[in-house]
């Protein structure tokens, strides 16, 4: 049985529901800026992310969480940790690694070879997984996506929050941007955790041809089945900015290149202090939820960003 009146309470906008913390959020809206770290390489990406890990792992004792990357740009970095996993190198590592996912379509097989999950376990490997300390999706075959959904935050906030939250940057219409699948005008406010959002075709099309890109094997009845798909399930704000160290990566500009001017604008805009403007803004474009973040490195491509971006 779910405790989910305990710790949050729903809250719907516009046909969007979130879940959001009972208790204050203290959250900072102070702008931090976003300045990328160009690598030459998608491989350079990888092994700088996997440097960030390794430096949290020196930093504290215990646990580690993280929300895994999905999608094209961490796969440099799975394939290192799959690589490293076979081999006992960082054992000890892994063995204090709490593993989450951080968005999913929904309702979605488990199986089906367009979710993150299927994914994951193509290029981190069976040894990953079986060495890691917890692995906890977020399910997408239930008909109860709410109660479900709060299970999967409960554990997060039991073990302490985020360690590291690895996030991309997607693009959206009108130059604004998503991170995780925090869509424009969903309605997501600083003290969201996480939200059920009604799926668009646009989603749908840029989820199935960013696997395809990555090199994933879809079956005409997983992208079919895919395709009916009704919600994204998603992290939000205050699981973004709750998390101790955000390392981003934007590595396939090559496959979407929309992403070379909605990073920019994330980058260039600026923020207003007046709060319900603000509140409007990362709204519209909640790409820019990054910039309130103290903490953040963002590793790019050089096809992302040039010193006219």
């Amino acid at each position: 049985m779910t405790t989910a009146t305990s710790l949050f309470q729903r809250e719907d906008k516009n046909g969007n529901m979130w879940l959001a913390l009972n208790e204050p959020v203290l959250a900072s809206t102070t702008d931090h800026g976003i300045e990328p770290i160009v690598l030459p390489s998608e491989a350079d990406v990888g092994e700088a992310m996997f440097k960030e890990l390794l430096s949290t792992a020196e930093a504290k004792t215990g646990d580690i969480n993280i929300a895994l990357l999905g999608g094209r740009g961490a796969q440099q970095l799975h394939r290192l940790l799959g690589e490293k996993a076979a081999t006992n190198e960082i054992d000890g590592l892994l063995a204090r690694l709490n593993v989450f996912t951080q968005d999913a379509l929904a309702p979605l097989a488990m199986g089906n070879g367009l979710s993150f999950v299927r994914d994951f376990e193509r290029i981190l490997g069976e040894a990953f997984f079986a060495k890691i300390k917890s692995f906890t999706p977020m399910q997408t075959d239930t008909p109860d996506l709410e109660g479900a959904l709060t299970d999967y935050l409960n554990k997060l906030e039991s073990l302490g929050g985020l360690d590291i939250f690895f996030i991309g940057h997607g693009p959206e219409a009108n130059d604004a941007s998503h991170l995780a699948y925090i869509k424009p005008f969903s309605g997501a406010r600083v003290h969201h955790m996480a939200g059920i959002i009604p799926i668009s075709s646009s989603i749908l099309e840029h989820h199935i041809s960013k696997f395809k890109a990555g090199g994933s094997e879809i079956s005409a009845e997983d992208e079919a089945q895919c395709r009916t798909a009704q919600y994204i399930l998603t992290l939000g704000p205050a699981a973004i900015l709750g998390a101790k160290k955000v390392v981003q990566s934007v590595v396939d500009a090559d496959t979407a290149p929309a992403k070379i001017s909605t990073y920019a604008k994330v980058r260039q805009t600026s923020l207003p202090q007046d709060e319900k403007e603000l509140a409007g803004l990362l709204d519209a474009n909640p790409g820019l939820w990054i910039r309130l973040h103290s903490n953040v490195k963002s590793f790019v491509l050089p096809n992302v960003t040039s010193p006219s971006n």
